[in-house]
């Protein structure tokens, strides 16, 4: 049996279009390069799916009109996005669960730790293994070709028309594929060559933890950019990059090596001075722009420091901070020059403003005078004991892709290939130019996973039609 449509990858963008293409009719095959038990890429760490909605809906409430999705998203990403794909993909995200549910995903409301995302995320129950998990279960249940430990490194084309995929030595054919095998955040050399060496000489992506797949390496992404020509977009030096607790492992440490408390304290570098404003946003909408500022800072790490005041507003990371009894007990403690981090510290504290503190709100809690400020949420660090967290930067995905449309059909010299498409981090640059929102990396690979399986089985259908008419 020969096969229609050739899904290479094996996370939630990967899956939703092998899903779609079989329900579509077509024989599909899906090559995952992780092994069964480390299957579905960085979707695996996954928690939640931002959702338009217009009114309350089960694990919903209130309304996230998509006015609102889009003002948030225009925000984080400063305008670097296609507001015409971005349109897109929220509108999907507000109609895709009942189709979710339907191939066993379940939804659960946020965690009370959570804040501010009960309105605007969905919340998988079992997180993002047990979505993966039920889309493999409903794939095999529906005919879908899984093989695992099948990593492909290069495609053929003729005249931008997708022929065969090669994964190793083995040449297998299809009528169409769908390319969905995540970013090249795994892949250290590459992420050298796009960060280069800063002025202090030092190779920042040489400090890069990667908190999802050590699969993505990126291989076929830079095949296709290099090698076939095809159309690209993006910076290779953005991504959805988050500060984590530097203790974390090199791979696979998913959401809980996030440090969520950088909003409730200040952040140092190694010089004990503070250098952007821990308020400015509400976390959901900021966190993911730490991973990069704190990969600009001397030695590509940073120190959240917190009082006792902050214990119990934000979830608790996995590994217990420094504690310390004094300040400077505490500076000495997480090798901080002591002077230098008593005066920032100082300085700050004078500089808070009294107010009504609400971190469920942005509240009236700000420094005056001070530079950077902190705009919201400033109490002084007054209380012992005192907390330190040492910060690395993050890789969850990394931006450049391929260019798409609303088809997402890849694109070589701005002309759509007929049956050859995109989904996943191999195209959300397209959306996301710069910076995160909370959720909408599932959102887009949910959307263009659906997107691309229908237009591949749509794909695979003419050419039979023109082989029977031959």
């Amino acid at each position: 049996m020969g096969t229609d449509v050739l899904v290479i990858g094996g996370g939630n963008a990967a899956l939703c279009a092998a899903l779609t293409a079989r329900e579509a009719g077509a024989r599909v095959l899906l090559l995952e390069a992780a092994p069964r038990d480390l299957r579905g890429g960085n979707s695996a760490h996954t928690r939640n799916l931002r959702c338009m909605h217009d009114a309350p809906q089960d694990v919903l409430v209130d309304a996230y009109p998509e006015e609102e999705y889009w003002q948030d998203l225009l925000k984080v990403t400063g305008g670097r996005t296609n507001e015409a794909l971005a349109r897109m993909v929220i509108r999907a995200s507000a109609t895709c669960r009942g189709w979710m549910q339907r191939h066993g995903v379940r939804f659960q409301p946020p965690l009370s730790g959570a804040l501010h995302v009960a309105r605007t995320n969905a919340f998988f129950m079992g997180g993002g293994k047990a979505l993966v998990n039920a889309y493999y279960r409903s794939a095999e249940r529906l005919g879908v070709q899984v093989r695992y430990d099948t990593p492909v490194q290069r495609i053929e084309l003729q005249d931008g028309r997708f022929v065969a995929a090669w994964a190793g030595n083995e040449r297998i054919e299809a009528a169409s594929c769908v390319l969905a095998a995540g970013g090249f955040e795994s892949n250290r050399d590459w992420l050298r060559e796009a960060w280069g060496r800063n002025a202090r000489g030092e190779w920042p992506a040489d400090q890069f933890l990667i908190r999802g797949t050590r699969f993505n390496q990126g291989t076929l992404l830079r095949h296709l950019i290099d090698e076939q020509h095809a159309d690209a977009i993006g910076d290779a030096t953005q991504a959805h990059m988050v500060a984590i607790d530097a203790r974390a492992p090199l791979y696979d440490g998913g959401i809980c090596t996030r440090i969520d408390c950088v909003s409730l304290g200040v952040v140092l570098n190694r010089d004990g001075e503070r250098f952007y404003d821990e308020g400015e946003d509400f976390w959901p909408k900021r966190y993911a722009i730490w991973g990069r500022l704190v990969a600009h800072q001397p030695g590509q790490t940073a120190w959240s420091v917190i009082d006792a005041k902050a214990v119990g507003r934000f979830m608790p990371p996995v590994f217990p901070g420094v504690v310390a009894d004094s300040l400077p007990e505490l500076a000495r403690r997480l090798g901080l020059p002591e002077d230098r981090f008593m005066l920032t510290l100082d300085d700050y504290n004078r500089a808070c403003r009294p107010g009504r503190f609400d971190h469920t709100v942005l509240d009236d809690c700000a420094t005056e005078g001070l530079t950077p400020a902190k705009s919201h949420w400033a109490r002084p660090i007054d209380t012992p004991p005192f907390y330190g967290y040492a910060l690395r930067p993050g890789v969850t995905f990394t931006y450049l892709g391929l260019r798409t449309d609303e088809t997402a059909a890849v694109r070589f010299a701005d002309r759509p290939s007929p049956n050859l498409f995109v989904a996943g981090e191999m195209m959300a640059g397209n959306v996301l130019g710069q910076g995160y929102t909370a959720g909408v990396g599932m959102s887009i690979g949910t959307a263009f996973g659906r997107i691309a399986g229908e237009r591949a089985a749509a794909a695979a259908r003419v050419q039979e039609v023109r082989h029977a008419a031959a």
